[in-house]
């Protein structure tokens, strides 16, 4: 009997230029063998460039897109991101604990710099942290939930990571890309911290890095064993991806990684030749 295709959820803004919220996800998940769903949280206008504009989905919508899709599909795994406002944080938080497999990623500012989320919303975004199986801040955003300066150094790190799971964090995986050369990042849960040494890519093509890699964990998550299987086997797909990044050439400002690195020939014209082969 054939084994059923992993379906994730992802939750999150949309970003026209493909390259982060729910676009960079549903990539991410079909690219490591995930069937992948969403529901729409908010609207932006932006670009490699920066972020123009952003429009919040109105609560009641987004909670009939979740109510229609869960009363048809249940998810074997579910990302969250973007959600904009405190009303659509809190509305979100009351579905995490019916669904399997959560990751957060408490997205406030992007790549560019713009600011993702309001003031209020960064509360509600911190009750959020409680309900989810697994969150994934970077440095500022870890400083933000806590209200303190970002870490500067590895051990700054373990501690914030902590201090996370004191605020009732279950798992924290603490991105401390931006902190060093060696790009480590934090584990942290019941058992204690690890460290996760990665290898840092020089491309400044890493528009929706966050976003790919919580994709990432929650497409892998029913796949592997353990959650500590998911996010080192999500870190190495990421690299991957910022390493082939630049073959892309995708906008003028900060470009998308590469999400289908490992899937598409280094001629892209050999994707459409496959196809019309197949299509005889």
């Amino acid at each position: 009997m054939n084994t059923p295709i992993p379906k994730a959820l992802t939750i999150a803004g949309s970003d026209p230029s493909g390259g982060a919220g729910v676009q960079a996800d549903l990539k991410t998940m079909g690219a490591l063998g995930t069937y992948g769903m969403s529901v729409v949280t908010a609207l932006t206008a932006q670009s490699t460039r920066g972020v123009a504009g952003v429009r919040a989905v109105p609560v009641d919508f987004v909670r009939l897109q979740l109510d229609t899709l869960l009363a048809d599909i249940t998810p074997d795994a579910t990302k969250v991101g973007m959600l904009a406002t405190a009303e659509l944080a809190e509305a979100v938080g009351e579905y995490l604990p019916d669904l399997a497999n959560t990751v957060l990623d408490p997205v406030m500012v992007a790549t560019s710099g713009d600011r993702l989320l309001d003031a209020e919303a960064i509360g509600a975004v911190r009750r959020l942290c409680a309900r989810a199986d697994l969150i994934t801040p970077n440095l500022d955003e870890a400083a933000a939930l806590l209200d303190r300066s970002p870490a500067a150094s590895t051990d700054a790190m373990r501690r914030q990571a902590e201090l996370l799971l004191d605020a009732g964090a279950r798992r924290v995986l603490l991105k401390g890309g931006h902190l060093g050369a060696d790009a480590t990042d934090v584990y942290a849960d019941a058992d204690g911290t690890l460290l996760l040494p990665g290898r840092h890519v020089d491309t400044r093509n890493t528009h929706g890095t966050g976003c790919t890699l919580s994709a990432a964990i929650a497409a892998l998550r029913p796949q592997r064993e353990s959650w500590i299987t998911a996010v080192r086997d999500a870190k190495g797909y990421l690299t991957g991806a910022l390493t082939h990044a630049d073959a892309l050439g995708v906008g003028h400002g900060h470009g998308p990684v590469h999400h289908y690195y490992a899937l598409w020939p280094s001629r892209p014209e050999g994707v459409g030749s496959r196809l019309r082969q197949a299509g005889g």
